[in-house]
């Protein structure tokens, strides 16, 4: 059987951080389904599209990761791919009260999908993709945190990056 995991988020834009996770938990599932979505709550820098592109180029030639935009239930979208567990990065404590209660509705909603908690590597932790947006914005080095392609997209966002 199979073992396909889903890995959700608004990737706007990837970290390498979130390269980190996606890399990481090739270990044990053997497809990785990266799922673009829009939180309602934030306006994106990047469209789905450019987002979708950008987590492409950042993954490379790894064949075990689809890339795909969703909207809609996670719960949802998981069965339709065939999933089984949801993978969450956790980069502080204060990460985990909103991780728990989505893993709990999720599981509510759907009992056989399970959510995997992942810590990130010492040397990604502190990113986030609203730092490097901030960074990026105000003309600062981001190269160490994010691919060169999302380097190349913030340029041409943010001429000053």
């Amino acid at each position: 059987m199979t073992r396909i995991a889903i890995y959700a988020g608004s990737f706007d834009p990837i970290t390498r951080g979130h390269e980190d996770l996606m890399l990481r938990s090739l270990g044990f599932v053997d497809r990785l389904v990266v799922a673009v979505t829009t939180n309602l709550a934030k306006q994106p820098l990047f469209s789905v599209d450019e987002r979708a592109a950008l987590i492409r180029a950042a993954v490379g030639n790894e064949a075990r990761i689809e890339v795909r935009a969703f909207s809609g239930l996670l719960v949802d979208f998981a069965r339709e791919a065939g999933a089984t567990m949801i993978i969450r990065g956790l980069r502080a404590v204060s990460d985990f009260e909103y991780e728990y209660q989505m893993a709990l509705m999720n599981r509510h909603l759907s009992p056989s999908l399970e959510t995997i908690f992942m810590v990130p590597s010492l040397d990604t932790t502190y990113i986030s993709s609203s730092l490097v947006r901030e960074i990026a914005r105000f003309g600062g080095d981001v190269s160490g945190l994010v691919h060169p392609a999302v380097v190349e997209a913030l340029r041409g966002k943010y001429p000053r990056a």
